[in-house]
């Protein structure tokens, strides 16, 4: 029996409904098999995460690999420790990231501290579909912890930055931790560059009470408020295992992680030149922005990873996604929503209030839909998609683009949700509106008569 178990970024399900201790197990001596030696593992704050944890770290040590245990840490805290550490063959990140707190998942990473490629992550799922043999009881792993790795982490992020203007600027943040990985590190960083800090939802519990932990603007209410009522400089909000970062301006407004991406290019090609890499998902304005700023733009299928290694292909400046999943290459090619934070605290003392950075942004209207469709029924729906605008001018990167003169649509099926997205972005939000609303329906009921 073989199958497809990695979506778009790791394995991921609703606990114990598919995603259980069995396939933990399973999965980590798949993972301990193909990559054997010394693995790193850590988790984000899930109710279920020991649960996992613990049956992943049985499956990689009846494998015979070595599992060095992080702790509840941020995902680039993992990465950079594998990064960083040569005797380390890999990495195993239990998370599910923004979805809700009934899944979790688990992912794995590279020994150079990025997420695993699509074929490596075809030969796991290999051995995972086969008879796997043990190792004998000599060869069976040991399992260690390593908490020196945030810090040693956060000691990169501040090397990074310039430490000395944020600490002499005064600034104040409102950070929102959605109860997720970043409660310790996002604190601590922001600790380290001198900066007074307001948190939300800093206490590490997995159920996410203070609110989903996607960070969308209707999640953020009470951060934004916060920030109003504070004064403060900026406000930061991380999803659940703190690979990314979005932010709330100095006048409380919800910057999308386009503009986040677009400002922080911009800081980025003020000190060189290089190539920007980004999804086809991301707003037009970034490459407007990428562009007048004497840089490149090069577009890949959605996806960090991919991201990622187009990156490193390339020798790419910068790159990230529009959901605030931003890539720094001196750092660490994966995304980094710490590093984010920090990066963009060294923007708003290097070239003024966020809110005037976010003014200065070209105007684009994106709507963003999401709607049920079942694993099973994405691709026909995306065919479908292609046929019903075959007449248009399409772009099949990733998923369906249809590319109009005042902007765009793309429609593509989620690779960890049972879901079909919708992007629609124009200069007129009443056009990206109207758009969205039109081909939701249509695909819809296309979807409603293949059921």
């Amino acid at each position: 029996m073989k199958g497809r178990l990695f979506g778009t970024n790791g394995v991921r399900g609703i606990v114990n409904d598919g995603m259980d201790c069995v396939l933990a197990m399973q999965l980590g001596k798949a993972i301990g098999c193909y990559m054997g030696g010394r693995i790193a593992l850590a988790t984000d704050t899930r109710t279920s995460r020991d649960m996992l944890s613990s049956a992943a770290s049985a499956g990689l040590t009846a494998a015979g690999a070595d599992v060095i245990e992080l702790g509840i840490v941020p995902t680039p805290v993992l990465q950079h420790y594998v990064r960083t550490h040569e005797d380390v063959n890999g990495g195993v990140m239990v998370t599910a990231s923004h979805n809700p707190p009934e899944f979790n998942g688990i992912k794995c990473v590279d020994s150079d501290g990025t997420e695993l490629p699509r074929d490596k992550e075809q030969d796991i799922e290999e051995l995972f579909f086969s008879k796997m043999e043990c190792a004998d009881w000599e060869s069976v792993g040991s399992m260690r912890s390593a908490p020196e790795a945030e810090d040693a982490y956060l000691d990169a992020v501040t090397e990074l930055v310039d430490a000395n203007a944020i600490r002499s600027a005064g600034l104040t943040v409102v950070m929102d931790c959605a109860n997720g990985a970043a409660y310790s590190a996002g604190p601590r960083l922001m600790d380290r560059l001198g900066v007074r800090t307001i948190t939300v939802n800093a206490d590490p519990q997995g159920k996410f009470p203070g609110h989903p932990s996607e960070p969308t603007e209707e999640n953020l209410r009470d951060l934004i408020s916060l920030v109003k009522a504070s004064g403060a400089d900026l406000g930061v909000a991380f999803d659940g295992d703190a690979d990314r970062a979005v932010f709330v301006d100095d006048e409380g407004n919800y910057l999308s992680g386009d503009k986040s991406l677009a400002i922080i290019a911009k800081a980025a090609l003020a000190k060189s030149k290089g190539t920007v890499v980004t999804p086809v998902s991301s707003s037009s304005m970034v490459e407007e922005v990428v562009l007048s700023c004497g840089g490149t733009v090069e577009y890949t299928p959605v996806g960090s990873p991919v991201v990622a290694r187009r990156m490193m292909a390339i020798d790419a400046l910068f790159g990230g996604e529009e959901n605030g999943g931003l890539i720094f290459p001196e750092h660490q090619h994966c995304r980094d929503g710490p590093m984010t934070a920090a990066k963009m605290l060294e923007a708003v003392v290097r070239h003024g209030p966020l809110s005037q950075q976010a003014a200065s942004l070209p105007v684009y209207h994106t709507e963003k839909r999401k709607f049920p469709c079942p694993d099973g029924l994405k691709m026909g729906l995306q065919v479908y998609a292609k046929e019903l605008f075959a007449d248009e001018r399409l772009d099949e990167t990733d998923g369906v683009k249809i590319i109009h003169d005042d902007g765009w649509v793309l429609l593509r099926p989620s690779g960890t949700e049972p879901i079909f997205r919708i992007y629609s972005e124009s200069s007129s939000p009443q056009k990206a509106a109207e758009r969205a609303d039109l081909i939701q329906k249509q695909l819809q009921e296309r979807l409603a008569r293949s059921e």
